[in-house]
């Protein structure tokens, strides 16, 4: 058996790994992520390094390996704990093992903050004058040595950039008094803090019974030892986030670290405020806006113990903790949470296997949980608690379904309903606030019919079908294709076609209608600054707008007490998109959007405009009903073989030549016809971009209802290309139960 081993941790050293023999005492206890004494170099150097890999085949002349001495007698390294995760992430999501390291250890360049360094005198004044008057005895001396010596017998000690800077002394003059024993060198790194400002404390708050059976059911196992994932479910505006931060206390109270994760169009200045306001400077955040340098520093501070909450996007669950006592996922339904990149990894299936490997707990909150995590949680696999009323007794807001065909056939061919125009001019008047959530998922490429609402999908996949040039649609699952009718096959209406319709084109229409009022858009062009988000929510939190037009990002988590009506423009567009999540994507922006509402207490009305109002996403949403959702879309799933009923492998290849990437994805789809016939194998079909700046995607789409059976398909798959020359040309990717269509 042999080991590879890295000797840095640092990025840029990762890819350079060492190979050594693994004797065979040490084959038990030698494991990947262990931290191994090993021969170094020609003489008798020992260094520690870390197992990142292991095989029974030598990568050079056998003779030549040196073998590990030994394991570390110390405490185990958060490094080895992290390594671990990623041989995890490498099975579980097909990656290198070089990928999946990079994405745990996301370390790149020491960018930190600057080391302040002192320089203190260690010698008496009588030392001290003898060794000046030697000094000055010798007929050519170091006048930088004489200055630095004159000054320190004034100021016994001194900063470092003052002696090379001011002083315009040498280092290395330094460094010959500290060999001499003469001064002592220290350094102290200056990490910098996200967010350094002074805060009030956060008031004493009382739980509401729900909460603290929440609370206390969790922390009465951590204290028993029973540590296992838990699934929150709460309304919105039920205290969720009071019951982290419960839990929070108890693992601090415990000498354990937490790790609180929030999807990135949620990580608001607000929400992330409440966590300073009660825990302080023990806070530190991870987002997508920090520098590398920054980045790094809560890297450093996390492992040294200066702060023991870390929150942020996916990235923070790699923060290094040895002692991590907890994990939260807040709003854990989030695709965000998802990786696109490789390895395709999720963050919540991640945060259970870190914590097991560190004897944590995990906690997923949701006022619409994923389909996935319920299904856990009725099977006992997660234990579900629920917060089914919303604090302080604020009754949930009103909901009302508008029928936009009916509105057509009335002659009104605004996309804002009569409905929603008359509740708007309502708000206006009495100086109450409004939201406008346009719902763009799934805009492009579907064909519906505005008459009746059909929409035309694949008689085979059940999604619907995506409109590609020359008016041929296409199903992304299977390969199936047909002519876009010229007139509507439910009702013979000629309006039919693809629907597109943006925020700007909204926020015309509102000012157009209601020109007296002040109008905000929240979209990706009006936030492209460092804190473009911020800026709009904090102008509408001080009431300096009366509407707020934007997409999904006005509806994450954000608390604005003033705001009475929320209007959901076109609320079934995102049940048009060609992939299998569709109704259960629309189920929890309709279900988020209208928790904007009444949050206050003025009590609110919710709007949601459609050309479906029967569908069962919709209605459930109006009800704020997520059982009732849930038992329809289960159904769906269990017939259909989509997650959490089966588990999915998508197998994406790519390549320059369409002909390269057409043959090798037959020649897959053939292999795991052939090997394991007990897959079901969909494709291979083009993927729903077929080709991107000249590359060309083939998809193969693999559904059973054992992980295990995919992940073996998986490594046949990898196994054959890397033996078989014939796929040198085109690359092939994998991505399991993937989130969003390929």
């Amino acid at each position: 058996m042999y080991g590879d081993v890295i000797i840095d941790i640092s990025l840029e050293k990762l890819d350079k790994t060492f190979q050594y023999e693994i004797p065979e005492h040490l084959r038990e206890t030698v494991q990947i992520g262990s931290r191994v004494v090993i021969p170094f170099g020609n003489g008798k150097r020992r260094i520690t390094g870390y197992v990142v890999d292991m095989s029974t085949e030598p990568k050079i002349d056998a003779g030549r390996i040196k073998p590990i001495l030994g394991v570390s007698k110390d405490s185990i390294a958060v490094e080895s704990q992290l390594i671990a995760l990623a041989a995890w992430i490498r099975r579980n999501y097909g990656c290198t093992m070089n990928q999946a390291l990079k994405t745990v250890i996301p370390i790149k360049k020491k960018e930190a903050g600057k080391e302040k360094k002192t320089v203190t005198f260690l010698l008496t004044q009588e030392q001290a004058r003898d060794e000046l008057s030697t000094l000055l005895a010798r007929k050519r001396h170091s006048q930088a040595k004489e200055k630095l010596l004159r000054t320190l017998m004034e100021r016994s000690t001194l900063p470092w950039e003052d002696i090379t800077g001011k002083m315009q002394i040498p280092a290395t003059v330094i460094r010959d008094f500290e060999k001499n024993g003469w001064v002592r060198i220290d350094a102290e790194r200056a990490y910098r803090n996200p967010v350094p400002m002074t805060l009030e404390k956060e008031r004493p708050i009382v739980l509401s019974p729900a909460q603290s059976v929440a609370v206390s059911r969790i922390t009465q196992d951590m204290e028993a030892g029973r540590l296992g994932t838990y699934l929150l479910y709460g309304v919105t505006g039920s205290g969720k986030t009071q019951v982290y931060m419960e839990l929070i206390a108890k693992t601090l109270a415990d000498g354990k670290s937490a790790i609180v994760l929030i999807p990135e169009i949620a990580l608001t200045y607000q929400t992330l405020m409440r966590f300073y306001q009660r825990f302080g400077n023990q806070v530190s955040i991870m987002n997508s806006r920090m520098s590398p340098g920054e980045r790094f520093d809560q890297y450093e501070r996390a492992k040294k113990g200066d702060i023991r909450i870390m929150i942020g996007p996916r990235s923070a669950l790699f923060t290094p903790f040895s002692d991590l006592g907890i994990i939260i996922i807040d709003e854990e339904h989030e695709p965000s949470y998802k990786s696109e990149t490789v390895p395709r990894y999720h963050a919540r299936e991640t945060a259970i296997a870190r914590a097991k490997m560190q004897g944590a707990s995990v906690v997923l909150g949701s006022a619409t949980p994923s389909v996935e995590s319920f299904a856990k949680a009725k099977s006992g696999e997660y234990t579900l608690l629920t917060l089914p009323d919303r604090i302080s007794g604020r009754t949930l807001p009103t909901c009302e379904i508008v029928d936009l065909r009916a509105e057509l056939r009335q002659g009104n061919r605004s996309i804002l309903s009569r409905r929603l125009q008359e509740l708007m001019a309502d708000r206006l008047q009495k100086k109450e606030q409004i939201m406008l959530f346009v719902n763009r998922r799934g805009l492009a490429g579907f064909v519906s019919c505005r008459a009746c609402g059909h929409v035309i999908k694949c008689p085979h996949c059940d999604v619907s079908l995506s409109l590609h040039r020359g008016d041929v649609l296409r199903c992304h699952y299977c390969g199936y294709e047909t002519r876009k009718p010229v007139v509507c096959p439910s009702c013979g209406s000629k309006y039919i076609g693809g629907f597109k319709a943006g925020t700007q084109k909204f926020e015309e229409v509102v000012r157009q209608t209601f020109p007296m009022a002040r109008v905000l858009r929240m979209d990706t062009d009006t936030t492209r600054g460092k804190n473009g988000h911020q800026e709009i929510l904090d102008a509408f939190r001080r009431g300096q707008a009366d509407i707020l037009i934007g997409t999904q990002m006005i509806v994450k988590g954000h608390d604005f007490p003033n705001v009475t009506l929320v209007g959901v423009l076109a609320a079934d567009l995102s049940l048009n998109s060609s992939d299998f999540h569709s109704g259960e994507r629309t189920f929890q922006l309709l279900t988020q959007a209208a928790g904007r509402a009444g949050r206050g207490d003025i009590p609110g009305n919710v709007v949601m405009q459609t050309y479906q109002p029967t569908h069962y996403s919709i209605l459930a949403a109006k009800d704020q009903d997520y059982e009732a959702f849930y038992e329809e879309e289960i159904a769906y799933r269990e017939l259909m073989d989509y997650p959490p009923a089966a588990h999915m492998l998508l197998i994406l290849i790519t390549s320059e030549k369409e002909e390269e990437a057409d043959r090798c994805a037959k020649a897959l789809a053939d292999l795991i016809e052939d090997k394991a016939p007990q897959i079901r194998c969909l494709g291979p079909s083009d993927a729903v971009v077929a080709k991107v700046r000249d590359i060309y995607k083939k998809v193969i789409y693999c559904k059973h209802k054992d992980y295990e059976q995919l992940i073996e398909i998986k490594d046949r798959v990898a196994q054959t290309i890397q033996a078989d020359a014939g796929f040198a040309k085109v690359m092939v990717w994998f991505d399991f139960d993937p989130m969003n269509q390929a």
